[in-house]
This record gives structure tokens, sequence and C-alpha cells, in this order.
């Protein structure tokens, strides 16, 4: 579908410019030389994406931009200018822009902001879907748990999640520390806007400043222009701070000084910046035990602790494992096409037996690779990883009592053969290729020992009919 771009420049120079530029990338282009002009195209057309400079006579680019919010709020804004300064970005953001660029400006430059205008506008309107999509299905997005550790979690987002207080969430890592923080702000007063997340433990130390909080041209080598930082980009909306607890002493000092102040300095300004944003914070680490080693700042913790969510670990609340698994065979089955059958008793209780150390992410991973690797649409024991299957099989037991007079050891091992052999047959109901993965065996190697021992006449036998247990199975 093609996507309209509108330019609003009274610079005929610049508005001839970028419309050919734009039209030659595909794009349906309209200008207008005023903002009267572009209101009016805004109204009879279904406009994508506004490009505007700042200055221009009678309506300027900031009125401009407040006026497209109130007429098509579905539509995007870049503004242009030559007078960039850090208060002046602020001011368009807040007026509702996706982003600004300084003149003059390479055209490559604004074929990549608009490119992220687009993404981002995709992303808004698939988030609006998704968000509408979860409300129907699940109460706090898709976080699943009947367990009273869980049924509190939920009670406690919903407590908070229409005030502005700040959030602490701990836990291990891989329990949904981020699905807590989303459905905190997507049940807010401020779901209206995107949540920010910031994973601070993924960003290298040198990056992390900028971009949290931006920078100003000439900042540093290769900062060609003045960009907003996630801080700016979080304006009336939410951000989330991923494992908070690995953030340098010096940035815990800039952000103690947002969550006091609400401004902050971009890199290379000395000028303070307004902003208006709910911080969620996140960490799986003991923050308490990081204080006292003089590794995270007091008052910082206690700035970020005022509401604290604790998420327990899949160890703490095995009842909810069935529930899980479920959510997830459902979840896969319909994303990969695949027909799984319900799991049988020994497999789920293998899976409810484990100590999970990833947590739920961990189970989410496994019950993927089960379902994408199944091969007759079950999912068996021997299916399942030996760190997870452990303790699910035979038991042997540490010391065996020898008579007196000796025993024949070839033919108790014989015995205890025969037995497991048909141990596996009764489980697959003689469908050889399943009795050899339970054994852990190759299927010819089964086969062999069947024939030899005679175990199929035995089988057959014992179930009445040959048509339970046939060689092409």
């Amino acid at each position: 579908m093609l996507k309209n771009i509108l330019i609003v420049d009274d610079d005929k120079l610049t508005l001839g410019f970028l419309k050919r530029a734009l039209a030659d990338d595909g794009f349906g282009v309209e200008g207008a030389e005023n903002g009267e002009e572009a209101i009016a195209i805004v109204r009879d057309k279904d406009i994508d994406l506004v490009i505007t400079d700042l200055q221009m006579p009678k309506i300027d680019g900031i009125t401009l931009l407040r006026e497209l919010k109130r007429i098509s709020p579905k539509t995007i804004s870049i503004v242009m200018t030559g007078f960039a300064t850090v208060k002046t970005a602020v001011e368009a953001m807040k007026a509702g822009a996706f982003d600004y660029v300084s003149k003059p400006f390479q055209i490559d430059e604004m074929r990549l902001i608009v490119k992220r205008a687009f993404e981002y506008r995709q992303l808004r309107t698939e988030n609006i879907s998704l968000k509408s999509q979860l409300k129907k299905k699940y109460k706090f997005a898709n976080i699943i748990g009947d367990h009273p550790l869980m049924q509190q979690v939920f009670r406690l987002i919903e407590r908070v999640a229409g005030t502005n207080s700040m959030v602490l969430i701990t836990g291990e890592t891989g329990t949904g520390k981020e699905l807590v923080a989303r459905a905190i702000h997507y049940n807010s007063d401020r779901s209206d806007k995107l949540l920010i997340p910031v994973n601070c433990g993924a960003i290298p130390e040198a990056l992390l400043e900028s971009e949290l909080f931006g920078y100003v041209k000439g900042a540093f080598t290769g900062a060609t222009t003045n960009r907003i930082g996630r801080f700016g980009a979080a304006y009336s909306s939410t951000i989330f701070l991923d494992e908070v607890g690995e953030m340098s002493p010096s940035l815990q000092v800039k952000i103690l000084r947002v969550l006091q102040s609400q401004e902050f300095e971009p890199v290379g300004s000395s000028k303070p910046t307004k902003v208006d944003v709910r911080v969620i914070a996140a960490t799986n680490i003991d923050l308490e035990k990081a204080v006292k080693a003089k590794k995270f700042r007091q008052d910082l913790y206690y700035r970020l602790n005022v509401i604290p969510i604790h998420l327990p670990p899949l160890r703490e609340k095995r009842t909810d494992i069935p529930l899980l698994i479920n959510h997830f065979l459902e979840h896969f089955r319909e994303e990969k096409m695949r027909d799984i059958k319900p799991l049988d008793d020994s497999v789920m209780s293998a899976l409810i037996s484990h100590d999970w150390p990833g947590n739920v992410r961990e189970l989410e991973n496994l019950i993927e690779r089960l379902v994408i690797l199944s091969e007759d649409g079950m999912i068996h024991l021997t299916d399942l990883p030996r760190k997870v299957n452990k303790g699910t099989g035979v038991k042997i037991p540490d010391a065996v009592v020898i008579p007196e007079e000796g025993l024949n050891f070839n033919e108790i091992v014989g015995e205890f053969e025969d037995k497991l052999i048909m141990s596996a047959l009764e489980r697959s109901r003689g469908n050889k290729n399943m009795a050899a993965r339970l054994l852990n065996l190759k299927r010819t190697t089964l086969v062999e020992k069947i024939k030899k021992k005679g175990l199929e006449d035995v089988f057959n036998k014992k179930h009445s009919t040959a048509q339970e247990f046939s060689p092409g199975k």
C-alpha cells in the first residue's frame, strides 16, 4: 500500500528537493508552502507522515504539529529546523513530533529518519491491536498463574497501575519482569504511548548515557546532529530500566537526579531538559546486598523501591507449571502449525519436577523446541533433555543380594533385558520406533533383540491379536 508523505516548507528549494527525492523512493508525496495549506491537505487526504519546517509565516511548525495531533492523530511527523536546540527539540516532541533533523541535512539522513518513522508507526499500530487483544484474552498481558504468590503480584499490578509511583520489580532471570512492566504501563493512564524499554546490562557503559539522555551536535566525534535519548522519547509515557543494578556509579547519580527533579542534561549540554516520565525498574540481583557492598547507591535504591514487586521463581510455584505448559503448547501449535497431543502423565511429571533455573523463559523455549522436533505429534519422555528427565527412568537398587549358592549372571541379565523391552513395548503400544527411543537404542538393534528373544509372539499373545504389533510398526 502506497505511503503518503506531506512536506511543509516555505523554502521552495528544500520543498522541491525533498519531493523529488522521496517520490523517487516510491512514496506518494504532497507539498505545502505554509501551515494553512498543510492543514487543508491533511483534512482532504490520507497523509501518513508530515515533514515540516519549524520557522514559517502565519502558522509555525509547533502550532501545525498540535493541530495535526487533533485532526489526524494517526499521522506521524518529523520536524526540520535550521535553529536546532535541545529546548526546541523537546518542545517539538511534546507537540507530537516523532523526530527532528537539523538543516542543512544529507538526504540519506532524512531517508533513515523517514524509515524509522514508518517503522515506529507500524509498531504503534501493532501495539494498539496487541494491547486490545491482550486485554480481551488476559487480565494482565501474558502473565499466567493461579499460585497464591502470583495472585499477590496481580493484585499489586492492579493497585499501582493507575498511579505514577515508581516500581521496582525483582526476580531471577526469566521470571517475566518485563511482562509485569508492560502490564503496569498498559493498564495505566499513559497506555496511549509506547513503553520505552532500556536493557542497562546489554548496552556498553560508554554508550548508555547518550542512549538514555541523548546528545547535542558536536558532543563527540560523529555527533553531527542533536539526538533525543530514551528519556526524551518517553515524555508523558513510561521508561522501563531493566537490569538497573548493572549501571555504573556515575550513571546512578544522573538517574537519581532525573527521579528527584524530573530533568536531565543531554551529553554535551549544560542546559537541563524537563521530562514527564514514569520509571519502572527491574533487576535480578539483590540490591540491598549491592548497597552494603558499595556497588549501588543507597539513595537511588530507596528512590526506585517505592513499590516493590517480587516475582517468585518457577520452582516456588510448581502448581503453575501445567498451566504454563498448556498455554505454550497451544501457542506453538498455532504458530508452528503442528498437531501436538496433550502431554502424558510421565512427561508432565518430569517437567513439574525440574527446578527450571531459567524459569518461565527456559520452559517456554523447551516447549517450542519439543513442538518443532516432534515426529509423531507426541512428546515422549525420551524427547526431554537429560537434565529435565533425570530421576524419571528405571530405578536400580544400590545393592543386589546374591544367594550363597550364587546365580546365573547371563540368565538374570537376560530376564531383566526382556522385562525392559516388554515394558517399552507396552508403553509404546507395540510401536518399535517409540520403544527404541524409550530405551535409547537404535531401531535395528531393538528389532534384532525382539527377534532373537521371540518377544514378538509374547507381546501378540498377551494382547490377543497380532495386529497390535506388526513388523511394519
